[in-house]
């Protein structure tokens, strides 16, 4: 193989001679114009005369850098020349051997194809960042190196040493996950590690964090069970990236869990998160729907923050999606905030998410919540399958650029035996003092049709006689008493007219009042009160059914 026919086949090679010939400066001229004075005044005849770049051997340029070259020729790809740099990287190799024999390095790291595509092609390829048997890291460039119609073509190999720069990538990259995995357990450690299961709803939930880097989100849902057969379901996007919005995230749901407890209106909720959320971050912004749910009504009372819409479907399948009122994100300040409602009766399923479920680069959000409408039409089974299932449809994966969250409530129709478990009984209480003993005996009777044991039958009369007694003293008409059994439970709760909320309080012994919401909280396994959307209050007590 001549060395020599191949190096003046060097790609600019010929093009360089050619320029030289043509554009020579006549030694009359030289230094007009085209030279810099500085250059000019080195010009001289005494200074020494230096070979241009042109006239230098390509062989002793080949020879001398630092990066590894090496020739190959013919469709077999045999070695032609190999410099000083890859010599001493991968040792000597023979000339005139083929390639996939001679230099197994390149067989290794998979160049052979790229070869024959280069020599096919005769245009250049680069291959980047790649570990080679030294152990070093290389980019390499392959460029043809004969004419177009040359059957004895070959391709002249050149590879850069990027150990350092692919070492420090790694370690950026190492650095990222250790991160996201910091991120993301914090924000799985912030998320609910079991969801309350209420008595009449059926709750599942799912959480996948975004991408494969440190991009890990705020996204959060929560299930908090309220008393009285009451149950408030929350989801939320806190906006931003990685720890720092994890920590906001928890937050804001350490925050409803407290307001909750409260048993407020879910716009009034909202309201106290808003102003929390400024003083958290005044940069930092979240969305969040909180909805209540009441199965004594068969509604979700909900309010929204810049959330999207919660979507409901009835017994018959029909989808509906919620719309106002939704108000902007929490943090914004000077909103005040509304609450609305949906009918969620048996045989209802309902659906909240964040945006990452519905949400893509190159569609309208719309059409996202649209086709969560159709998946939602179609999905049938328990909450855990229904969330599985429009995971999926909506296409997300591991590595999906976005955190999602999903929050699927259902509340059951209930027949047979197992409806049996779910009963309610209500009385009006009309009249004056004469009200109590008939909410007594009508307490008595109903326990006893729902067979309770006479110790539970017992105490259920003396918390309603205690609570219609209270709300006879201290509240005003109209006045109702109700009672409720599930399957875990037996809720009393009595309702009034007045607005004042009662509270417990020790009684001095001479009092002759003051002990009755302290004897209800005695017995009872849980009691509280709220206010009404209409006005007034109502106050409710529970106890634990007994296994079996």
């Amino acid at each position: 193989m001549n060395f020599t026919r191949w190096s003046a086949r060097l790609p600019g090679t010929q093009r360089r001679a050619a320029a030289r010939i043509e554009h020579a400066v006549p030694p009359d001229r030289r230094g007009e114009g085209s030279v810099p004075a500085a250059r000019v005044e080195q010009l001289t005849d005494d200074s020494p005369c230096l070979p241009a770049v042109d006239e230098l051997p390509a062989r002793d340029v080949l020879d001398r850098v630092p990066a590894l070259v090496a020739l190959v020729h013919g469709p077999d790809h045999h070695i032609a020349y190999v410099n000083d740099a890859y010599t001493a990287a991968f040792g000597v190799r023979p000339p005139g051997a083929p390639a996939r024999e001679a230099l197994p390095e390149l067989a290794e790291l998979g160049l052979l194809p790229l070869l024959d595509q280069v020599l096919r092609s005769d245009k250049p390829r680069t291959l980047k960042s790649r570990k080679a048997l030294d152990g070093r890291t290389y980019t390499f460039t392959c460029t043809p190196v004969a004419e177009n119609g040359d059957h004895d073509g070959g391709v002249l190999l050149f590879a850069t040493d990027v150990t350092d720069h692919a070492e420090a990538a790694e370690r950026l990259r190492a650095s990222e996950r250790r991160q996201r995995e910091t991120a993301v357990t914090l924000q799985r450690s912030l998320l609910p590690q079991e969801l309350e299961q209420p008595d009449d709803l059926r709750v599942a939930a799912t959480y996948q964090p975004g991408g494969t880097e440190a991009a890990v989100g705020g996204d959060w849902y929560d299930v908090i069970t309220l008393g009285g057969g009451r149950t408030a379901l929350v989801i939320g996007d806190v906006m931003g990236r990685g720890v720092r919005a994890a920590a906001v995230m928890g937050q804001l749901r350490t925050a409803v869990r407290a307001y909750a407890r409260l048993d407020l209106p879910p716009h009034e909720v909202l309201q106290l998160l808003d102003g929390l959320a400024t003083e958290i971050d005044a940069n930092q912004i979240a969305t969040c729907a909180y909805a209540v749910h009441d199965p004594n009504e068969g509604r979700l009372v909900y309010a929204s923050a810049g959330h999207l819409p919660i979507l409901v479907r009835d017994e018959n399948g029909s989808v509906l999606r919620t719309d106002e009122p939704t108000g902007p994100p929490l943090g914004t300040g000077g909103w005040i905030h509304t609450s609305g409602s949906v009918p969620l009766g048996p045989g209802s399923t309902a659906v909240l998410y964040t945006d990452g479920l519905v949400e893509r680069r190159n569609e309208d959000l719309d059409e996202g919540i649209a086709a969560l409408e159709r998946a939602l039409a179609g999905a049938t089974g328990t909450p855990q399958v229904i969330c599985d299932r429009l995971v999926r449809s909506a296409g997300v994966t591991a590595d999906h650029d976005d955190d999602v969250a999903v929050l699927v409530l259902q509340h059951p129709a209930r027949t047979g035996p197992d409806g049996e478990l779910f009963r309610n009984a209500a009385l009006e209480l009309l009249g004056g003092v004469e009200a109590a003993p008939r909410a007594r005996a009508f307490a008595s009777g109903v326990l006893t049709s729902w067979r309770f044991p006479v110790e539970l039958h017992d105490l259920g009369v003396l918390a309603t006689s205690e609570l219609v007694a209270n709300s006879l003293q201290h509240g005003t008409p109209p006045m109702r008493l109700r009672l409720r059994r599930t399957d875990r439970r037996l809720i009393i709760e009595v309702t009034d007219g007045d607005d004042h909320l009662p509270r417990r309080r020790r009684a001095e012994p001479g009092d002759e009042s003051g002990r009755g919401i302290a004897i209800v909280a005695t017995i009872a396994s849980g009691w509280g009160s709220r206010r009404t959307p209409g006005g007034g209050k109502a106050v409710w007590c529970e106890f634990v059914l007994p296994k079996g």
